[in-house]
């Protein structure tokens, strides 16, 4: 679900800009899954434009507010919103951790980073959600903790079935500032796009596994 559409065509539109996001059919990125894609999304390029961090870390703060309330913790899914969730932890006046994508191989075998017990409210903050598996696993690891996790707000997702399927199951609910959908709209607008590269797109997001096969 969208916070809201104006802040996902301001976000997409940011994004693009400072190309955090690139959009590329005719010479398709290869993900680490082996899907083609016309898409590459790295948000973390954001982090270094302080306009575009501002907002977006407002927008968060703003979000996780509206939609869930103050939980006691903000939680940050490793690595690519660490950043992101102790700027909104900051933001708001919360304590702040991390969930590792698998528990640490020495020392205390941790995979929550900072002070956390059970019985303690959380919103996770993610980055960018695709198929929310690994977004998940940071919920499912809360949840061992005994936290309860009231939900997750991301900065960008694609939008994909899958991925609402699996929130779905896991029952946590995904507020997110910007999607695919606002994404291409706003490519469109600003003239990022032409026509071909418009339908390039769109057969991709119906699509993504066997696109450009």
């Amino acid at each position: 679900m969208l916070y809201n559409k104006e802040t996902a065509l301001k976000v997409a539109e940011q994004l693009l800009q400072i190309k955090a996001i690139k959009l590329s059919p005719d010479k398709p990125f290869t993900w680490a899954s082996g899907w083609k894609s016309p898409i590459y999304c790295d948000n973390r390029l954001s982090l270094s434009y302080p306009e575009v961090r501002d907002y977006i870390r407002r927008e968060l703060a703003l979000a996780v507010i509206d939609k869930f309330g103050k939980p006691d913790v903000i939680a940050g899914v490793a690595t690519g919103a660490i950043a992101w969730g102790a700027l909104v932890a900051q933001d708001l006046g919360l304590p702040f951790v991390y969930v590792r994508s698998a528990a640490k191989g020495h020392g205390l075998s941790n995979m929550i980073e900072g002070y956390i017990e059970r019985g303690l409210s959380v919103v996770v903050i993610e980055d960018l959600i695709s198929t929310g598996m690994s977004s998940l696993k940071a919920v499912n690891a809360l949840r061992d903790a005994g936290c309860k996790v009231n939900g997750m707000v991301s900065i960008f997702t694609y939008g994909f079935e899958e991925a609402e399927r699996n929130f779905e199951s896991e029952t946590c609910k995904l507020i997110s500032l910007s999607d695919y959908d606002s994404l291409i709209k706003q490519a469109v607008i600003s003239q990022y796009i032409n026509e071909n590269s418009l339908k390039s797109l769109e057969a991709w997001r119906n699509d993504p596994v066997n696109w450009g096969v």
